[in-house]
């Protein structure tokens, strides 16, 4: 069974993929702050018991990052076939800010560290397994000079996009990811040399019905707003689709570019 790493995954589109990707039979390495409160994601685990391991993981530690990376070398045959970044918050206070006035620093650091710096640290320490991966997800090219080891998603945001923005607003959240595009886009760079390459790419999922967007449902229309299941099958569909010439990508639930 292939190995799959979902970072994120006690609750929203990360509770979901594991779901998902225990149904197509991977084993799930599901990660979270704290196991003992993720009822869900223990529940799924007692469903599955051969197929679920539920490891705890602060993405704002780096400590605990290095002890799930060891866990999941030692205990997984030391391989990973993706790894799905999906944790994330818009903001410390759960709404983004609206003007200048609302800015602080310590939201936009918060913002920061879990969006972006927390899934960077992920690659650094989860990309030597990335790189035994046996390529089970995406598509694999005919030449062994195009094929790849792994997949690494990690989840973005429309808002991230520079060239999309025209409402402004969110500093923190546009920001955190705007900078996890930078970093997918670096990673696909490093990561895409050698033999065992990883292919990298940043993902929108969509307005997900999540706790997340829940405060902004309002000024959605319904057929806009996805629930976690539609959103998570889209998603799994364009990771099917991915070669090594989409790494590096910014991407769409339709596949679709974002410009950065």
């Amino acid at each position: 069974m292939p190995n799959v790493l979902v970072q994120g995954a006690s609750r929203g589109i990360g509770l979901r993929f594991c779901q998902a990707l225990v149904n197509r039979g991977s084993t799930v390495l599901a990660c979270c702050r704290n196991p003992a409160l993720a009822k869900d994601l223990r529940e799924l685990q007692s469903q599955h018991p051969s197929q679920v391991d539920v490891i705890p993981l602060d993405v704002t530690n780096e400590e605990a990052i290095i002890a799930a990376a060891e866990h999941v070398k030692q205990t997984h045959g030391g391989k990973l076939d993706l790894l799905i970044n999906s944790s994330g918050i818009l903001s410390p206070k759960g709404r983004g800010e609206t003007s200048l006035k609302d800015v602080s620093l310590q939201a936009l650091q918060e913002t920061v560290t879990v969006n972006t710096l927390g899934p960077l640290l992920m690659a650094k320490y989860f990309s030597p397994l990335l790189g035994a991966g046996n390529g089970t997800f995406g598509r694999q090219a005919q030449s062994p000079k195009e094929s790849h080891a792994a997949v690494l998603v990690n989840m973005s945001a429309r808002v991230g996009s520079i060239g999309d923005n025209r409402l402004g607003g969110w500093y923190s959240y546009r920001m955190s990811k705007a900078a996890l595009n930078m970093a997918t886009k670096n990673l696909s760079i490093e990561l895409g040399r050698g033999r065992r390459r990883v292919i990298c790419v940043a993902l929108h999922p969509g307005t997900v019905d999540t706790d997340l967007s829940r405060p902004y449902h309002k000024n959605v229309p319904k057929s806009q707003l996805f629930s976690r299941e539609q959103s998570v099958n889209y998603l799994l569909s364009v990771i099917d689709s991915l070669t090594i010439h989409d790494s590096g990508k910014y991407l769409a639930w339709d596949g679709s570019e974002i410009p950065f």
